[in-house]
């Protein structure tokens, strides 16, 4: 709780700086700031049995929250890193930017820790309030306006069916509560519930226009394209890991017992995602809007932790999302840079990168190998923990489809590094500042750490009985 607090009060404080003028602390404080949250989320682990929910059954910060609570923290760290100078280029008002992603980040901290469906929506709400704000900062450009007005009235879309779906739990249970909600699952496992069941409908497709699931995935490419990049960086990574989390403690808190109702559902939706997300990056020549798309399709294979569900769930996504995470984190970087030599985003902006910028070729080229989930990355650790869980589940006909899915998906994330060593180009060598550095250099040594010694972070969360 003490995490929530800090990061709720950290953007009061960076709001001061600005109005002082003090825009070069602004960048450390938030820094630091985060670095404390991390380190209090940490220091509330505990025995698993000792964990209760808190505040009248409200929250619940078990190890689970932890954990996602640890990861949305860290890579809000390294993308805030890579601010530096980004957001003086836009506007004046770099405090309010600051700000603004942090009480997003407040939102995505509820959102991974209640016990509750009123604070689910509350999380959601706060976290999507900001982003509108966010994908809309460049209000000079045409494409940034169109992102966050698309956004916001998609988002307002999908909050009504949760929020519909939502009441639809309640009139039925009678409760908001996690476990009320179970227990009544569990004793009304046989009978006709259609507004239960119609509430579960709904609530799956609001949670699947949050995560960018197919065919609720319509607004992902064009928000993620016009939005600033690394807001887009932010809402690829942060945000989509804590919609995963969200929707994945609901499922495996509430609805396991009437799993065999809403399961079909989740493999026709993870089977769509896998081949629209998949296919429509194939034809994409910009860089951006192809990491738009292959964002779609990571999606799908994060549903899969959802439609087996099982004791290693929470494992599987924990895993997929910090290798997708970090792995986006690196790309979206490199993207800020060529785009900044460049101005443009196509794949013939990376040509010749390997010989100027090795470096740089070299950490992409990490990211690319670990989203395609190549061996010895973090990627290939994700992809590995998904298909497990599906087969022990018997899904073998979806493994099947996410295998050819990932062979499809090899041939584009390869077009950047075939274009980076292999094509030529008269270009200049990249300036790379300081803060770009660690980042990739840290960014890379994840990926290939977690690729080689999964264990490290594979068995966090404990299993569900």
């Amino acid at each position: 709780m003490n995490t929530l607090i800090l990061i709720s009060v950290l953007p009061i404080l960076l709001l001061y700086l600005g109005l002082y003028k003090a825009k070069n602390a602004l960048l450390p404080v938030t820094v630091i700031g985060l670095a404390v949250a991390l380190g209090l989320a940490i220091s509330q682990w505990k025995a698993a049995d000792t964990v209760m929910p808190i505040y009248n059954g409200m929250m619940l910060f078990d190890h689970f929250s932890i954990a996602f609570t640890g990861i949305t923290v860290v890579s809000t760290v390294l993308i805030l890193l890579l601010s530096k100078d980004y957001f003086e280029k836009i506007s004046s008002h770099v405090a309010e930017y600051y700000s603004i992603i942090l009480f997003a980040l407040a939102g995505i901290i509820v959102m991974v820790s209640y016990h509750n469906l009123t604070m689910l929506f509350i999380g959601i709400e706060i976290m999507s309030v900001s982003l509108y704000i966010l994908a809309g900062i460049k209000k000079q450009d045409f494409g940034s306006n169109e992102a966050a007005l698309k956004y916001f009235l998609m988002g307002a879309f999908s909050t009504g069916f949760l929020l519909f779906g939502i009441a639809l739990i309640y009139g039925t249970t009678g409760s908001f509560d996690l476990d009320a909600i179970r227990d009544w699952a569990l004793s009304h496992k046989s009978g006709s519930y259609p507004m239960f069941y119609t509430g579960i409908m709904l609530i799956i497709v609001g949670l699947c226009f949050k995560v960018g699931a197919a065919p609720f995935h319509f607004w992902t490419p064009d928000v993620y394209e016009g939005a600033p990049t690394l807001i887009t960086a932010f809402m690829s990574t942060v945000v989509k890991t804590a919609g995963f989390a969200a929707f994945l403690r609901l499922f495996q808190n509430c609805f396991v017992s009437v799993a065999e109702f809403w399961t079909p559902v989740l493999v026709i939706i993870a089977g769509l995602t896998l081949f629209i997300g998949n296919i429509t990056a194939l034809y994409q020549q910009s860089f951006k809007r192809m990491l738009a798309f292959s964002s779609i399709s990571h999606a799908g294979y994060m549903l899969f932790a959802i439609v087996a569900l099982g004791a290693n769930s929470g494992n599987s996504v924990f895993v997929y999302a910090t290798a997708y995470s970090i792995a986006s984190i690196i790309a979206f970087a490199v993207l800020i840079l060529v785009q900044q030599q460049q101005g443009n985003d196509n794949f013939e902006s990376f040509n010749g990168l390997g010989r100027k910028n090795p470096f740089l070729a070299f950490v992409l080229t990490v990211a690319m190998l670990s989203l395609a989930g190549i061996p010895l990355t973090a990627g290939f650790i994700g992809k590995f923990f998904m298909f497990t869980g599906a087969l022990a589940k018997s899904h073998i006909y979806l493994v099947i489809i996410a295998v050819l899915n990932a062979i499809i998906s090899i041939f584009y994330y390869f077009r950047v590094i075939i274009a980076m060593y292999f094509r030529n180009s008269e270009r200049e060598g990249l300036a790379i500042p300081a803060y770009f550095n660690v980042v990739l250099a840290l960014s890379a040594l994840i990926t290939l750490f977690i690729g080689i010694y999964p264990t490290v972070i594979a068995a966090l969360i404990p299993s569900v009985k």
